[in-house]
């Protein structure tokens, strides 16, 4: 698994998101690019903004019991598994012209 904090990596990957515009067709699930852009948001937004509800000391243990490794570990993610509500993007978002399109 590629290091997400290495320049090669960080590099490689805003490099790929440069080339996305609001015309490229999703390879994995349904969302278009604008709404999976901010699916990957949902995490950052939970660590560092106050937008999200905490999770109570039950769900703590759930995530942390269960979840925890499979969102954590080596292995890729399965196609079609369940996401947590929170970070359904049901809504359109509007790709921002400055940097995709």
């Amino acid at each position: 698994m590629k290091n997400v904090f290495t320049e090669e990596v960080i590099k490689s990957t805003l490099q790929r998101i440069e080339k996305l515009s609001d015309k490229t067709q999703p390879k994995w699930g349904k969302m278009d690019v604008a709404q999976m852009l901010a699916h990957c948001n949902v995490t950052y937004e939970m660590a560092f903004e106050n937008t999200h509800p905490k999770p109570n000391a039950l769900v703590k243990l759930i995530l942390k019991t269960f979840v925890k490794n499979g969102v954590v570990s080596e292995k890729p993610y399965k196609k079609s598994i369940q996401t947590a509500p929170q970070f359904l993007v049901k809504d359109k978002k509007i790709l921002s012209k400055r940097r995709l399109g």
